[in-house]
């Protein structure tokens, strides 16, 4: 078969190298593998027009862009600062808004104190089998005994309670101011046995100017007792040697535990026309 002449070289058709042999390296190679893509139609792919696919545009994000999110992150971390409120326009200073009132606390009801017991002893029954009536009460409170009889009575009791019941020592006479009652004063004798190692209140009540017998005649150390009561009460005991004033001056005016008492009043005025002076309370 004649060969082909291009110019003044002859070309020669080279054999297709079957799928998978090594490819000479060089211009054959090359020339043999332009051919093999030429002829071979399963390798060849298709032609696509340049127009029917559209060009996806892909976003490449840039250097400024992905540094964002660093830069953002410590700022996360700061707490938000609370905005201001804003002012009126009139110049007004904004009011803060007013604090909720505390719900009101529900009254604790207060507990039951102690409350008088009766008193049941042999000299209780001795009294009232005698006196009957006239021994009005007879109780224990906390542990502290007490009698309370009719005024008319309270000597004759006191005198029994020394002699026959051998309590010997009379330990205060004292008494209690209560203004807005009939009978407003009560009369507390406190008594006390060395025989029976027992003590006993004697106690009675009386009017405002009424007067009681003495009983200095039956306890000697009642004469003091009885003139702290004219004292600080006004309160009077016929019989006694020598009733007047222990704690106060003679020209006192007035008896300081009244509970009606005008006691600074009576303090100035006392300082004042004694001393000449005002008075510091």
């Amino acid at each position: 078969m004649p060969e082909e002449t291009k110019g003044t070289d002859p070309v020669s058709p080279e054999p297709s190298s079957p799928a998978g042999a090594p490819v000479a390296s060089g211009e054959g190679a090359g020339s043999g593998a332009k051919a093999s893509a030429e002829t071979s139609p399963s390798s060849a792919a298709p032609t696509v027009p340049p127009t029917s696919v559209p060009a996806a545009k892909a976003e490449v994000p840039s250097a400024a862009k992905t540094a964002e999110p660093a830069a953002a992150a410590p700022a996360a971390d700061k707490p938000a600062t609370p905005a201001k409120p804003a002012v009126p326009a009139t110049g007004e200073k904004p009011t803060a808004p007013a604090a909720a009132k505390p719900a009101a606390a529900k009254p604790v009801p207060k507990p039951e104190g102690p409350k008088p017991e009766p008193w049941e002893a042999e000299l209780v029954t001795r009294l009232r089998s005698q006196y009957g009536s006239g021994v009005k009460e007879a109780s224990t409170y906390l542990g502290q005994k007490y009698l309370v009889v009719d005024s008319s009575i309270v000597y004759e009791i006191l005198l029994r309670m020394r002699q026959d019941e051998m309590f010997d020592y009379c330990v205060d006479i004292t008494a209690v101011h209560y203004p807005k009652r009939e009978a407003q004063f009560d009369i507390v004798y406190i008594l006390y046995s060395f025989h029976h190692n027992q003590r006993v209140r004697v106690k009675t009540q009386i009017k405002d100017g009424e007067r009681l017998r003495t009983v200095v005649g039956i306890w000697e150390t009642a004469n003091w007792l009885e003139r702290e009561v004219f004292d600080m009460f006004g309160i009077e005991f016929d019989g006694h040697p020598d009733l007047k004033r222990i704690l106060l001056p003679d020209g006192w005016k007035g008896y300081p535990l009244r509970k009606d008492y005008p006691i600074l009043q009576q303090d100035q005025e006392w300082v004042h026309i004694n001393l000449g002076i005002e008075s510091g309370q």
